[in-house]
């Protein structure tokens, strides 16, 4: 029911095959359930859903929502609105303890996926730069000498030009981890209002003389975060089973990184 994942591009081909069978394409769901037993619950989230009530939006978080099917939650986790990906909640007080234990001590492992502007030019990267809150936007993290201790790991999965794939791996868990890191390095997201340089790509960018028709404005190939939580490893707070949960690749993502491979192919 859950397997172990490595990253190879075997199996990174593998996940970018696009079901183009069904013409008629249905609305994309807001989220849905890889795994739950009695005592947690494993959601897939699509990006541009909460997993916490926001202030000024009641009712439409992940967590709000789930309730309605599942019963009370507890939260264990969060990732972006605009990430998609992995979530995972608790269903007990005794379960969301461990959980939050195993947090805390880093013996979860979270792999996302993510697309950067620039070609990384190491294999493997570990960024270790403390983060904390911006002084004139609390909303905003920034790298700061008095902030919380943050580590992400990037490894290549694969380079185009002016772009590279890579996974990352968070040896912490901070606000914007992944976002900072990317932007402190030089390599933001390829897609991130906030830390990077653009709110949505354009296939016109990479395709010279790409043309839309006459009376038509182009759509973006994407125009959310260019993350994804794909992986989390857990041990069950119960069993004590070490535990991994995989997320498919969402259809946008898959898009973009098909065009970067035909268009900006490295030879």
């Amino acid at each position: 029911m859950v397997n172990c994942y490595s990253i190879n591009m075997k199996n990174f081909l593998n996940m970018l095959e696009i079901d183009s069978s069904n013409k008629n394409k249905k609305e994309v769901p807001k989220y849905k359930v890889l795994f739950q037993d009695d005592n947690i619950v494993v959601f897939d989230k699509s990006s541009g859903i909460a997993v916490i009530p926001e202030r000024y939006d009641i009712g439409n978080s992940l967590k709000e929502l789930a309730e309605f099917e599942i019963g009370k939650l507890l939260t264990v986790h969060r990732i972006d609105k605009e990430t998609s990906g992995i979530v995972l909640f608790a269903k007990n007080a005794e379960s969301h303890r461990n959980l939050n234990i195993q947090f805390e001590k880093r013996e979860c492992e979270k792999i996302y996926i993510a697309v950067l502007e620039g070609e990384l030019p190491e294999d493997e990267m570990k960024i270790d730069i403390p983060i904390g809150t911006d002084p004139s936007d609390p909303t905003i993290m920034r790298p700061s000498a008095r902030g919380k201790e943050c580590v992400t790991i990037f490894k290549v999965i694969n380079r185009f030009k002016g772009y590279t794939l890579v996974s990352a791996n968070l040896l912490t868990g901070r606000q914007h981890q992944i976002r900072v890191h990317a932007r402190a390095i030089g390599f933001p997201l390829l897609v991130d209002s906030i830390y990077g340089n653009r709110s949505n790509f354009l296939l016109s960018t990479l395709k010279r003389g790409f043309r839309t028709g006459k009376y038509s404005e182009e759509s973006p190939i994407i125009s959310r975060l260019t993350l994804h939580a794909q992986k989390l490893s857990i041990n069950h707070p119960i069993t004590n089973e070490r535990i991994t949960f995989e997320s498919e690749l969402p259809r946008d993502l898959k898009a973009l990184i098909q065009q970067l491979s035909k268009l900006r192919r490295i030879n």
